[in-house]
Parts: C-alpha cells; sequence; structure tokens
C-alpha cells in the first residue's frame, strides 16, 4: 500500500461541454511551503429575463384528494406571473401534481406542515395500533413548489412519494422569493425542507427501554414543530423515489430555535430511491440523515450554511458521484458523522461510504471532514481542496475507537475509517481529534491503497478533473457494495462528464453549465 507524495502540476485540460441543456428558455445563471492551487468560483453570467415568459393559470389544477387545492391567488417575478396553489395540510388520498406550461403556470405552495399520509407506524401492519394508509404523492416533472416561511413538506411512516424529475425537466422545490427575483448567490433560510420517515433501524431511541435497532426504537424529527416520527424494524421499508430534484434557499428557523435542512431523512429503508438531488443554500445541513438505509447516486450540495452532509444515528449509507461546494467563508464541515448522539457503543453503528466526490471548503474552520462518535466510514476515490486562507486541516477523526477499532465479533460493523484512493489538497492535512493525534489518523490514511496527503489539484469549472486529477489511481468500490459503479477515475467527474448537467443550477459558488440556469431564477418551459 502507497501513499504518494505532492504531485506536480501536469498541465491543464480542457473541457468541452456537451449541448445538452433543458428544453426550456431560463437565465443561466499556509503552512511551510507548500502552494495550493485552489479551484476559482466560477463568474457568473448576468441572469436576463427570459424572452418568453409565464402567463398564471386560470384556476387551480384538479387533484385526487377532495380536500382540493386551494387558490391563493397569482404571485410575479422575472420569468412571469403563476397561479398559487395551496396543498392540503395533509394528504389523505394518493395525488398527483400535475406539469402546467407556460401559458397555464401554477405553483404548487406548501404553507405550514403539509403530510403525505398519516404516520402508519415502525411495524407495516396494525401490531402497533396505528395503521399504515399508504398515501402516495406524485409529483410531475417541471413541476416547482414554492414553501413559505417556517413551511416544510413531510411523508409520514407508511406513505411514499414519487417525485421524479428528469435531467431536462428537474422538480424544483424553492420559495416565493426566488419567484419573486429577490433572491440572490448569498440567500438562505427562506422556507423548511422535504423530510422523508421510515421504518428502518435507528439508534438513540426516544424510549430508555427500547432496543436501538428493534421495531421499538423510534424518534421524532429534529426542527419540527409538531415532530414526526421515524424509525422500526424493516431495512427494506420504502418511503418512495426523489431523483433530478432541486431543493433551493431551504432551513429555516422554527420556533423552537432548530433548523431543517433541505432534505432530511429518519429511518428511510433502502427500497426508498434516492438520485441526482442538488441542495443549494441550505441555512443549516444540505442534507441530513437519520438512521435507516439511504442510497444515492449523483448528490450536490452547494452553499450549506452547516454542514453539507450529516450522518447519525446509526444510518447505513452509500453516496456515489458527490460534488459538496462551500460559498466563501460560509459554512462548517463539508462532513460530519456520529454513529449515534448518545451512547457510542450502541449498534446499529453507522456505516456511511463514499466513493467518486469532490469537496471544495472555503470557510476558515477547524476541519473539512469530522468523523467521531464510533462511526464506521470510508472514503474513496475522493478529492478534498481547502480554499481557505488559514489551512484548515482536512481530516479529523474524534476517539481510538473512531480512528482504529479492530474487529469484534459482538458488533455487526466491519471496522473503522476508512481510505482508499484519497487525495488531499490542504496546506494542512491531518489534526489532532478528540482522543488521537494528527500522526494517528495519518497512519489509518497511510493504511489505505493510493492515497495522496500532499495533493496538487488542477479542477476546472471547480468540480471537473484535470491532469492530476486524471493521474490519481482509482479503488474498485464494487467491493464495498453491489450499489458502487466501477467508475474508474478519482473525483466527482472527468472531463467531458455531462453527468451533473441538465438538472441542476448555476451560482458564483459553483457553475455546472448546460442546465436550468441560475439558481436565482426559475427555468420556463414552453410546452
Amino acid at each position: 500500500m502507497t501513499n504518494l507524495h505532492r504531485s506536480f502540476v501536469l498541465g491543464c485540460s480542457a473541457l468541452a461541454l456537451a449541448s445538452c441543456g433543458a428544453e426550456e428558455i431560463a437565465s443561466p445563471g499556509t503552512g511551510g511551503n507548500v502552494t495550493i492551487n485552489n479551484p476559482a468560483a466560477p463568474t457568473p453570467t448576468p441572469t436576463t429575463t427570459p424572452t418568453t415568459t409565464t402567463t398564471a393559470a386560470a384556476d387551480c389544477p384538479f387533484i385526487a384528494d377532495p380536500q382540493g387545492l386551494t387558490d391563493r391567488g397569482t404571485i410575479s417575478g422575472p420569468t412571469g406571473s403563476y397561479r398559487l396553489c395551496q396543498l392540503p395540510a395533509r394528504f389523505n388520498r394518493s395525488s398527483q401534481l400535475a406539469f402546467t406550461p407556460a401559458d397555464a403556470a401554477v405553483l404548487y405552495l406548501i404553507d405550514g406542515q403539509v403530510d403525505v399520509g398519516t404516520d402508519g407506524g415502525p411495524a407495516a401492519d396494525a401490531s402497533d395500533g396505528l395503521s399504515d394508509t399508504n398515501i402516495v404523492l406524485t409529483i410531475d416533472p417541471g413541476v416547482t413548489l414554492v414553501g413559505l416561511d417556517a413551511s416544510y413538506l413531510n411523508v409520514n411512516r407508511g406513505n411514499q412519494i414519487q417525485a421524479n424529475g428528469t435531467a431536462a425537466r428537474p422538480i424544483i422545490f424553492t420559495s416565493q422569493q426566488n419567484v419573486r427575483g429577490e433572491n440572490t448567490d448569498t440567500s438562505s433560510g427562506d422556507w423548511g425542507g422535504l423530510i422523508l420517515n421510515g421504518r428502518a433501524p435507528i439508534t438513540d431511541c426516544l424510549s430508555n427501554t427500547a432496543v436501538p435497532g428493534s421495531v421499538d426504537c423510534e424518534r421524532e424529527v429534529e426542527g419540527t414543530t409538531t415532530p414526526p416520527r421515524y424509525g422500526g424494524n424493516d431495512a427494506s421499508d420504502s418511503s418512495g423515489s426523489v431523483s433530478f430534484v432541486q431543493l433551493r434557499y431551504s432551513g429555516t428557523v422554527l420556533s423552537n430555535g432548530d433548523e431543517l435542512q433541505a432534505l432530511t431523512t429518519g429511518g428511510v429503508g433502502s427500497g426508498t430511491t434516492f438520485n441526482n438531488i442538488m441542495s443549494f443554500n441550505s441555512a443549516d445541513d444540505g442534507v441530513e440523515f437519520f438512521g435507516g438505509r439511504v442510497n444515492i447516486k449523483g448528490l450536490v450540495v452547494v452553499g450549506a450554511e452547516d454542514d453539507s452532509i450529516d450522518t447519525d444515528t446509526g444510518v447505513k449509507a452509500n453516496l456515489q458521484y458527490v460534488v459538496a461546494a462551500q460559498r466563501a467563508d460560509v459554512g462548517d464541515t463539508i462532513i460530519e458523522a456520529d454513529s449515534s448522539n448518545t451512547l457510542e457503543e450502541s449498534t446499529p453503528r453507522q456505516n456511511t461510504q463514499i466513493s467518486n466526490a469532490t469537496f471544495i471548503q472555503r470557510k476558515n474552520d477547524d476541519q473539512v471532514v469530522r468523523i467521531r462518535g464510533r462511526a464506521d466510514y470510508t472514503l474513496a476515490n475522493t478529492i478534498i481542496v481547502d480554499g481557505s486562507s488559514n489551512g484548515t486541516a482536512c481530516l479529523r477523526v474524534d476517539t481510538a475507537e473512531t480512528l482504529s477499532r479492530a474487529a469484534d465479533g459482538s458488533i455487526d460493523e466491519a471496522g473503522p475509517v476508512r481510505f482508499e484512493s484519497v487525495a488531499l489538497d490542504c496546506a494542512t492535512a491531518f489534526r489532532d481529534g478528540s482522543g488521537t493525534t494528527a500522526a494517528g489518523v495519518q497512519a489509518q490514511f497511510d493504511a489505505g491503497s493510493n492515497n495522496n496527503a500532499a495533493f496538487t489539484n488542477t479542477l476546472s469549472m471547480t468540480y471537473i478533473n484535470g491532469a492530476n486529477e486524471d493521474g490519481l489511481v482509482a479503488f474498485d468500490p464494487t467491493a464495498l457494495s453491489s450499489f458502487f459503479d466501477n467508475a474508474g477515475f478519482v473525483g466527482a467527474a472527468q472531463a467531458g462528464d455531462t453527468r451533473f448537467q441538465g438538472w441542476t443550477c448555476d451560482s458564483s459558488t459553483i457553475a455546472f453549465g448546460s442546465n436550468t440556469g441560475a439558481c436565482s431564477s426559475l427555468p420556463v418551459y414552453t410546452s
């Protein structure tokens, strides 16, 4: 096993962007002698008003739920006028939110806590005294939903959301400020977020007598005024599907002082599908996963004001093709991981595995990645770049048990923190943690294959691999899980890779190109 040394800049690689954008008219939106080549933030294209704008629909569409949609009048902005159609406080019948074209434009309004079904309890039958209602909310590609302050969409256990956009027509969750053209690249916290709850195992039970990971182990969603519950013992439970979705300007502060993330999952099972999800400018974490089983291919977190990716309470997560980029001087860590909030020895212990990721830190902070609480964690084929001015350390691991725990037959996990084909472009690669030393973290890093703690990045467009990235030796992540692709490269995207185009939006923090335009504007679909 080798630990490579500082790589030389081999030259710049040019990126040929494919012209495959959405079918819409929209605005594009130190230490020592080490020299770090930080990727420059892209220069945003000035936002302009589309040549075609929307016209508000005459009335709200029909939905199957007999409560119907409430007409809240119209709202206007740079992209035109829209009919605001308020969702019911609770969907009691499976319903579909239909796409409407520019000449009959509708926005679906989230006002307060909007529930999909009632809580079906931790068991998929009536043994807990609750009925599994199995309400399904379907959202068509190209639909835009807007949330008011302190509002969020919550999918209760036993129910599902089918929010499946396309690369050309993503589903957008955003705020009325975004519609009115009031938001900038630094706006955040306009509304709550999207919450999915399931019956998969968790830790940190509400009841002191419940066994972690059992059907009796439940928790309440943090950051909510009327907390939904999650958890159970069905690892394969399904809360539906979320794909090609943007979550913009989320994370409002609620009355209890908590904040919501763009996407929060609580005990969702492996039957839930997540693909191509973007969190933009969340006032709290970009995404947070509490327990359960989470599998995502295609995750973008931009401008989160706390952690980009927060994982806790026994979650088992596999994430591939991940881009996380902070705004300048905003945010905390890119990764914060704990197995448990209370008893570290509780099982199921967290086991998160990430492959093909590019992390761009821009905040002067303590560390880019922090792993603690006896969490099992694997980073593979990952590039970490510190773009701050004070030499923020790349890696911190707290407690000796987290760092170098030996395999134990009484524990249901694979072992300690693992690094495979990870490249660090930081003035300070490692730092001391609680109960650990920088040298200890480095030793664990060196124990992996093809890791490079003294890398010089040649990224273009903030996230696209250049010559130095192409020279890195990739790790085959299928050895970790059959979920992963053997992509054959390190980082989130190679030159010419269009996987993040179409369904994303651009800002001064990071631009993906050939997509829905600027995050501060809305796409306009003519048909």
